[in-house]
């Protein structure tokens, strides 16, 4: 469970909200903790940055990351689906063999929307873009090996209060961009709260 204060004079359906990503499953491979919102951002908003933790991948140095941004208004922006956004950012590493793939950025999008589906998240108006990232070290990091990353930026509206499955997809998506399984289809954690 993340700790986090609810506060006690924003409006009942962004507290809802955030109680909601209180009760989100947390997977084992990752550390989670609220930052500070960009300002002026919206009127309300609470962003959580992820990093995979660095003694489960077997590799020195960068891991998957990200961050997620949770955007309310008291009316829908443009292009919104309801007075909530969700802004996601996550990265990870590549062997360079997969980084030269095209198709990589049509993958990483596929995991996303398999992840919100494998969470029931329930939203609307999605929106993104993959970028691959290609380095070769000259000079003094010459002797840096090729290496490559992938990052996805997107965002989307979710339909209810009930904000953690978007939240456990963003988890899972940077789970899956490090190597890890997904979860099958369906299969979530065992909730005693009641929560599905």
């Amino acid at each position: 469970m993340i700790e986090f204060d609810v506060p006690s004079d924003a409006p009942a359906e962004f507290r809802v909200a955030l109680e909601s990503l209180k009760h989100a499953a947390i997977r084992s491979e990752i550390d989670v903790e609220t930052i500070p919102a960009p300002p002026a951002i919206a009127s309300h908003a609470i962003t959580f940055k992820a990093n995979i933790k660095e003694n489960l991948t077997g590799v020195e140095g960068d891991a998957g990351t990200g961050r997620f941004v949770m955007l309310w208004e008291p009316e829908p922006q443009e292009a919104w689906a309801s007075r909530f956004r969700v802004v996601i950012f996550a990265k990870s590493p590549l062997e360079t063999n997969i980084g030269a793939d095209e198709e990589i950025s049509d993958v990483v999008w596929a995991w996303l929307n398999e992840a919100l589906q494998n969470r029931h998240a329930e939203f609307g108006a999605i929106a993104g873009t993959a970028t691959r990232i290609m380095s070769t070290g000259y000079g003094s990091l010459s002797a840096q090996h090729d290496h490559a990353e992938l990052e996805l930026r997107a965002s989307w509206s979710p339909l209810t209060t009930d904000i953690a499955g978007s939240f456990e997809a963003w988890l899972d998506l940077i789970c899956i961009m490090s190597g890890f399984p997904n979860l099958p289809a369906g299969i979530s954690t065992i909730d005693f709260s009641g929560r599905r």
